[in-house]
């Protein structure tokens, strides 16, 4: 092999057009390295996950990545054992996303665990490892509120849960009115008699009849007349005072959860946790009384879309829809409580308008998969609520509003209307009650005040209680 020749002790020089030359080559060649080191980096930059939140619920699981820009992720099942395999593109695995390995809890539903790794570059791999089998719903969310952008898995079992079984598996519902395995005591409110239509009976395994139910405050005990049904037989229909009665359905809905926290107290208190805890409080209240059982909407802080909300109450066949929120205003002045109902032609009062188009985006905020989603369904609801409905739902508006304003300011004296998405149901009737402004802070600390959340449930327990002692509805012979 040649030797290499050794360099000159002093550099040659060039003549001068060559010189610059190569003094332009050179000065082009360190300009489009430059460029190359500005450009490549920012257009192969990786996407930031800036938050992970679960939601686990028995309705369904939900895992939130909130990050900086669109993603986009593939999914497929693995079976022996269950798995849900998710692909992210333009993502390379970082602290924050690791933190989702430790949110998942032993009690989910759906996931026993989760496994996160780079499976090659820009792609990170999520291996969610199941309890039982699911419908995985895997979309994404464009920037809304306080929110960037989302991409969202929904986590749902393969059978739906249906709420009258549910409420049969906590003891909420029985054939007989009462909770399952719950004692009887000796005392109890009397039932409000309901009359039934003749050869109106319901058919086997409705629920129907109104037996003891347990209480903690003493009244006289109603005398009911019931005999044992017959092998095979439908349940009979208890009486009282020669009137049949029947079980009343309450379907208690505490707005926003999840990934919707609803308005925000100056002290950092979320309305979906406020509410939630009234409508437990009523939910207890209201099963003193016998002949009377709740369906709450949702019973955790998980989402449920609107049009849910109501399809659920109708399922457990209602009588009863009450939405539970606390009002929010720019001014921190407002306060006052207020009941609305539905409106087919506009709102009472801009307020309300204002207050009806906030609460109907929900959705947009809670994150609702648009994919599938009949986009007429809103509007077939509305069209077929009848000015009945409306009409019921005002009387019993007006009887919790007098009851509320024993205890608090009212906002207005009189029931307001607006279209809210969450009061059309067809056959229902429905209420929504903004129990104070928790933008105020005076109503934000009786909001969380426990005897004050105590006053309230009691006031809506007598609204709805003299209600229907002077509107008994009709037995219904079916579920739908």
């Amino acid at each position: 092999m040649p030797a290499t020749p050794p360099l000159p002790a002093h550099p040659v020089s060039a003549p001068p057009d060559t010189r610059r030359g190569k003094n332009r080559r050179t000065f082009l060649q360190a300009g489009g390295t430059l460029l190359l080191s500005v450009v490549v980096p920012l257009s192969a930059r990786a996407a930031q996950i800036l938050a992970v939140r679960v939601w686990p619920a028995d309705d369904y699981t939900r895992v939130t990545l909130e990050n900086d820009t669109d993603l986009k992720a593939t999914h497929f099942i693995v079976k022996d054992p269950a798995r849900l395999v998710v692909d992210i593109e333009g993502l390379e695995l970082d602290a924050t996303l690791k933190t989702l390995v430790a949110k998942i809890q032993s009690n989910d539903p759906y996931i026993k665990q989760v496994r996160v790794g780079q499976n090659r570059p820009g792609v990170v791999r999520l291996v969610f490892d199941l309890k039982s089998e699911i419908r995985p719903q895997v979309f994404t969310l464009a920037p809304v509120a306080e929110y960037k952008h989302r991409l969202i898995f929904d986590l749902y079992p393969v059978h739906e849960v249906d709420p009258i079984a549910a409420m049969i598996e906590k003891g909420e519902w029985s054939s007989d009115g009462k909770p399952v395995g719950q004692p009887p005591v000796a005392e109890q409110h009397p039932a409000i008699p309901l009359p039934l239509p003749d050869n109106k009976i319901p058919a086997p395994g409705v629920p129907s009849q109104a037996l003891p139910r347990p209480d903690i405050a003493a009244a006289t005990k109603p005398e009911l007349k019931t005999e044992p049904p017959k092998p095979e037989a439908r349940p009979t229909i208890p009486q009282k005072d020669g009137k049949l009665v029947r079980m009343l359905t309450v379907a208690l809905d505490p707005g926003h959860g999840g990934e919707d926290p609803g308005a925000i107290g100056a002290k950092g208190s979320r309305e979906k946790d406020i509410v939630l805890a009234i409508a437990k409080r009523l939910k207890e209240k209201i099963e003193q009384h016998p002949n009377m059982r709740v369906m709450l909407t949702r019973d955790g802080d998980f989402f449920v879309p609107l049009p849910v909300r109501v399809e659920k109450a109708r399922k457990v066949d209602a009588d009863l829809f009450v939405s539970i929120h606390a009002d929010a205003f720019v001014s921190p002045s407002a306060r006052g409580s207020s009941v609305f109902v539905l409106s087919e032609k506009g709102a009472s009062s801009g307020a309300a308008r204002w207050l009806a188009n906030k609460e109907n985006q929900a959705d947009l905020i809670g994150g609702v998969n648009t994919k599938g989603h009949d986009p007429q369904l809103a509007s077939v609801l509305f069209d077929l609520s009848t000015t009945a409905q409306i009409n019921d739902s005002l009387k019993v508006g007006k009887a919790v509003l007098q009851q509320i304003g024993g205890i608090n300011r009212l906002h207005n004296g009189a029931v307001e209307r607006a279209g809210f998405a969450v009061l059309k149901a067809p056959d229902i009737p429905s209420i929504l009650i903004e129990t104070a402004f928790i933008s105020n802070p005076d109503e934000e600390a009786r909001l969380l005040d426990n005897g004050y959340q105590d006053q309230i449930a009691d006031a809506i327990v007598k609204g709805i209680r003299s209600y229907f002692a002077k509107n008994p509805p009709l037995a219904k012979n079916r579920l739908t």
